[in-house]
């Protein structure tokens, strides 16, 4: 009997029963499909050794008109801009307290590495970092050094509050430190996603004005659980310089709360390290600036005729008048190569329009001559026109969804996105996403924690990404991917809370952070390589069940001829192998082993470049294929593979 070729269909499609999904692949973690066959991932690497504080979901490069190249990155700690292989800390200042109320105010007890700084009206809260400066001599035993440095602040009250060092005082002080002390306060970090708060202590006490928790009585619980919302960052530039605002995420189906816009000057000295030593500013500090919005979800930069957009934005309005709710369906622009101005005037062409369509404007992004603006149950087109309306609005569509606001990329000037049970793509007319993956991924997923999905494009191989949190997990832990080029989805499992796909460093950046530890955010270089960042990366595929022979009869599989291309691997003297599984099965319903109905288990072999052919003895009906790896160094690619089998009969 002739060898049976082995040809599957590119792509894993979970939507239709093993069975049905005969001639197609199954199962997959960590390859892609490349011209049709599956290969494994290219491996990453770290692209740094320095660490960042808090975790990331915004990344933005850019490059300056003195050849600068600069990567942002958004934490919920944070604003950091990366060039060079290392972090500058421009995360804004909310104020500096200075003397006299800072006068001797450090206070020390013996034996302990607790250092109190007792300035009255200080406004931090716990978290929060300061840097201190100005500190003259060691206080009750602990250096200057240790003191005049950037702390996290562990504990306040109203009159002072607390950090630690490293060496304990050798007395107590009530207070030194000298009269030309300065504390800059940073901006309030935020969680690094949403979480449940109960009981007293949810949040700020009594709640404030900036606080987005609802505010209870002093002493009082939160009478049930509340979302104390996740802090996320929107970042682009407005040529040399970076425009950033902050977005508290609230997952949920509950409104997010919009932040300020900050700026970040790059200046026109060669060397960029004086302004990286600088913090970015609140937008509405800059000359001349006028009615710049105090809050709104996200900036963007609209580059070919460089206006500056808030999307979600506290309407326009003249003081003395009282200030108007903040409106999350409107869209505010400032004038024309001037983002600090955005009050309309017969001069300028600062302006606004409104959606009418959905509750908060969840996600703007350009492609083509366009913006698209996703609501909530709509998407939009804003275009310049370059007329006295400076801009207009299209509605495109009235029956979306958006599951967050990263859940959207650009590739090949169409937008793809994922909605609350689809996917979307946008080439000129907005329309679901064939998908094969959609039980799959919309059945395995935690929504509580939607707003944490982000998405990516990567271009080299035609592949759009989305990372999201599974059903059991608090954290992103799969990822989906479609290629639009072969018309194929995979899936498989990797944590990462930012992508970003970039011409200018030549290969994908993406970020990881541990759930419980924020302090050791890692920034990778995807495509480089073929191991986890030097660990193996564990790969497979796993075919759909196919009929042997007609279908009816039991077939004798005798061996099995490879074809596996072995290029790149890099094993270091070692023979690059992938293991290969045979799964026999007599019915569809049954199990691939223990089962008593079978006649055969799981059979399991290995391959290598050496391998001409593989001798298995399997009997049985149907059948499907597993190929993995685990070893590190090694890369492949499946071809098809031939399967020599001959009837055996109908029992």
């Amino acid at each position: 009997m002739p060898f049976l070729k082995l040809q599957f269909k590119p792509g894993v499609n979970r939507d239709t029963t093993n069975y049905s999904n005969e001639g197609g692949w199954w199962d997959c973690d960590k390859i892609r499909f490349f011209s049709g066959y599956p290969q494994k991932l290219g491996g990453w690497i770290e692209a740094t050794s320095e660490r960042f504080l808090g975790t990331c979901r915004q990344l933005k490069n850019w490059a300056t008109s003195f050849s600068d190249n600069f990567l942002g990155l958004g934490t919920n700690s944070k604003l950091y801009i990366e060039v060079g292989g290392y972090y500058y800390d421009i995360t804004p200042l909310r104020t500096t307290l200075t003397t006299p109320a800072t006068d001797d105010c450090v206070e020390t007890t013996s034996g302990s590495a607790v250092a109190v700084f007792a300035v009255t009206a200080h406004g931090c809260l716990t978290g929060d970092y300061v840097t201190v400066s100005g500190v003259t001599g060691d206080v009750g035993g602990i250096p200057d050094a240790e003191l005049n440095t950037e702390h996290v602040i562990t504990k306040i009250n109203n009159n002072s509050f607390s950090v630690t060092v490293s060496t304990a005082a050798t007395s107590t002080v009530a207070g030194g430190g000298g009269s030309s002390i300065d504390i800059e306060c940073q901006i309030h970090p935020g969680f690094p996603a949403t979480t449940l708060g109960y009981g007293w202590g949810t949040g700020t006490y009594s709640g404030t004005a900036a606080s987005p928790l609802p505010a209870f009585g002093w002493g009082l619980a939160s009478p049930q659980p509340i979302d104390i919302p996740g802090q996320d960052w929107f970042l682009d530039n407005f040529d040399n310089d970076l425009v950033a605002n902050i977005r508290v995420l609230i997952s949920g189906g509950g409104a997010p709360v919009g932040g300020p816009i900050y700026y970040w000057e790059r200046g026109t000295t060669v060397n960029p390290i004086s302004a990286l030593e600088t913090r970015a500013v609140p937008l509405s500090s800059l000359a001349g600036a006028s009615a710049v919005p105090e809050e709104c979800y996200q900036v963007l930069v609209s580059q070919n005729d460089k206006h500056l957009l808030a999307f979600g934005a506290t309407p326009y309005y003249v003081s003395p008048d009282p200030k108007p709710p903040f409106d999350p369906l409107l869209i505010r622009w400032a004038s024309q190569d001037a983002p600090q101005v955005w009050a309309p005037s017969t001069t300028n062409s600062a302006g606004f329009l409104r959606i009418s369509r959905g509750s908060k404007i969840v996600r703007a992004i350009t492609t083509r001559q366009e913006i698209v603006v996703i609501t909530d149950a709509s998407v939009s087109s804003l275009q310049f026109t370059g007329t006295t309306d400076v801009f207009s609005l299209q509605e495109l569509s009235n029956s979306t969804s958006i599951i967050s606001p990263r859940a959207a990329a650009v590739a090949s000037n169409v937008v793809f996105w994922m909605g609350e049970d689809k996917f979307y793509m946008y080439d000129g007319r907005v329309q679901p996403l064939p998908t094969t993956l959609r039980e799959y991924v919309f059945k395995d997923l935690n929504y509580a924690q939607s707003d944490q999905i982000i998405s990516g494009t990567n271009e080299g191989f035609n592949e759009i990404w989305w990372f999201y949190p599974s059903r059991t997990s608090t954290w992103n832990d799969r990822y989906v991917v479609f290629n639009y080029l072969e018309q194929a989805w995979y899936y498989g499992t990797m944590e990462r809370t930012a992508w970003l796909d970039t011409p200018l460093r030549s290969v994908p950046f993406a970020v990881t952070t541990g759930e419980n530890d924020q302090s050791n955010g890692t920034l990778y270089s995807h495509e480089v390589g073929i191991d986890a960042a030097g660990e193996p990366m564990e790969a497979f595929i796993q075919s759909a069940d196919f009929d042997i022979g007609d279908g009816e009869q039991f077939m004798l599989t005798r061996r099995i001829i490879p074809d596996i291309n072995f290029n790149q691997s890099d094993v270091g003297g070692t023979t690059p192998t992938v293991n290969i599984t045979v799964r026999p099965r007599s019915f569809p319903g049954s199990q691939y082993e223990n089962d008593p109905s079978d006649t055969q288990n799981v059979i399991e072999t290995s391959a290598s470049i050496f391998t001409q052919q593989i001798y298995v003895r399997a009997r049985a009906r149907q059948m499907a294929i597993k190929v993995a790896s685990d070893q590190i160094g090694t890369q492949w690619q499946l071809g098809t593979l031939r399967l020599d089998a001959r009837p055996d009969g109908k029992r």
